[in-house]
C-alpha cells in the first residue's frame, strides 16, 4: 500500500481526478471534504433557517460528502443537525462531535445529550474539544471506544493555539485516531510539526478554518486566479484555497462551514477535479503571496 505522499509524488497535477484522503486511522471511507457547523447551523428555533440548513446538508450528501463535525460549544448546532438528519432519508452521515466541559464527571452526560440531539445510536468520532479536561476525558473516550460506543477518538484545537501541547500528546498517546487543527494558506504553523507528526503516527488529520472564516476569500476577492487554475477544475478563490488544503499529503479531511447551498456545491466540486502535486501546491501558494 502506498501512502498519499508517494502517490502524489508520482503524478502530475492533471493526472489524478478526485481527492485522495490521507491514509490515517478512524476515518475510513470519508471523502476529503467534510462539513463544519460552527456558526452556520447555530440558528436556534428559526424554522426557515433550519430548513435552509436541511438543504445545505442535503447538497453535501448528494455531492458525496459524509463527515459532519459539530460540538456542544456551537450553540443550537447539534439540535439543528438532528432536525436536518430527520428530514433526509438514509443520510450517509459520518457523525463527529466533541466533549467540551471542565468536569470530567459530566462528560458522559454531555456526550449522551449530543447523541440524543443528533438522534443517532453512536458517534463515529468523538473528540476532546480544545483539550479541555483532556487527561480525564480521554480515559472516558478510550473506554467508550473499547466498548464500541464510539468509532474513533481524537483531540482538537483551533486558531493556532496549543500546538506545543498537541505535539506532546501526539507523541505520547498511542490511542488517538484523529487530530483536528487549523491550517490554511495564511495559518501554516501546522506544517512545522503537527502535519509531519500526524503522518508519522498514522493519525487522520481534520482541518478546520480552511478559509479563516471567510476572511481569506474576502481578501482575494476581485483578484485574478492563475492561468493553471482551470486545469485543476478551479473556478473560484474558495475552490482554490480548499483544493490547496486537501492536497497536503497528511490531510485527511477539511471541514469548511457554510449556510449557502451554492457555496456547498462549489466546495464539493473539488472532490472530483484533479489534485495538485507538491510543485503545483508551491506555485499556488506563491501566487497568493504575490497578490
Amino acid at each position: 500500500m502506498f501512502d498519499r505522499r508517494q502517490i502524489l509524488a508520482g503524478l502530475t497535477a492533471g493526472a489524478v481526478a478526485g481527492a485522495l484522503p490521507a491514509l490515517g486511522r478512524g476515518l475510513d471511507g470519508v471523502p476529503a471534504i467534510g462539513m463544519g457547523t460552527w456558526l452556520t447551523f447555530d440558528v436556534g428555533n428559526d424554522i426557515a433557517a433550519r430548513d435552509r440548513c436541511v438543504e445545505v446538508l442535503r447538497a453535501f450528501f448528494d455531492a458525496g460528502g459524509r463527515m459532519v463535525d459539530s460540538s456542544p460549544m456551537y450553540g443550537s448546532s447539534e439540535d439543528v443537525l438532528g432536525y436536518c438528519l430527520a428530514r433526509i432519508k438514509d443520510a450517509p452521515v459520518h457523525a463527529a462531535s466533541k466533549v467540551w466541559i471542565p468536569s470530567v464527571d459530566l462528560g458522559d452526560e454531555q456526550m449522551a445529550a449530543s447523541r440524543s440531539l443528533w438522534s443517532i445510536p453512536r458517534f463515529d468520532l468523538m473528540q476532546v474539544h480544545n483539550l479541555l479536561g483532556y487527561e480525564g476525558h480521554i480515559e472516558t473516550l478510550r473506554a467508550m471506544k473499547a466498548a464500541g460506543q464510539v468509532g474513533a477518538i481524537g483531540i482538537t484545537t483551533s486558531h493556532g493555539r496549543r500546538h506545543g501541547r498537541f505535539v506532546e500528546i501526539m507523541a505520547a498517546d498511542d490511542t488517538l485516531d484523529t487530530v483536528q487543527f487549523t491550517y490554511n494558506m495564511i495559518d501554516r504553523a501546522a506544517e512545522g510539526r503537527l502535519l509531519p507528526m500526524a503522518q508519522e503516527r498514522g493519525l487522520s488529520v481534520i482541518i478546520n478554518r480552511p478559509f479563516q472564516r471567510g476572511a481569506l476569500i474576502r481578501r482575494l476577492e476581485g483578484k485574478p486566479l492563475p492561468p493553471y487554475a482551470a486545469e485543476l477544475g478551479i473556478g473560484t478563490w474558495a475552490q482554490y484555497l480548499l483544493k490547496w488544503v486537501i492536497s497536503h499529503p497528511a490531510v485527511t479531511v477539511a471541514i469548511p462551514a457554510t449556510s449557502n447551498v451554492a457555496h456547498m456545491r462549489e466546495n464539493m466540486a473539488m472532490l472530483t477535479t484533479p489534485m495538485p502535486d507538491a510543485a503545483t501546491r508551491g506555485r499556488m501558494l506563491d501566487w497568493v503571496r504575490e497578490l
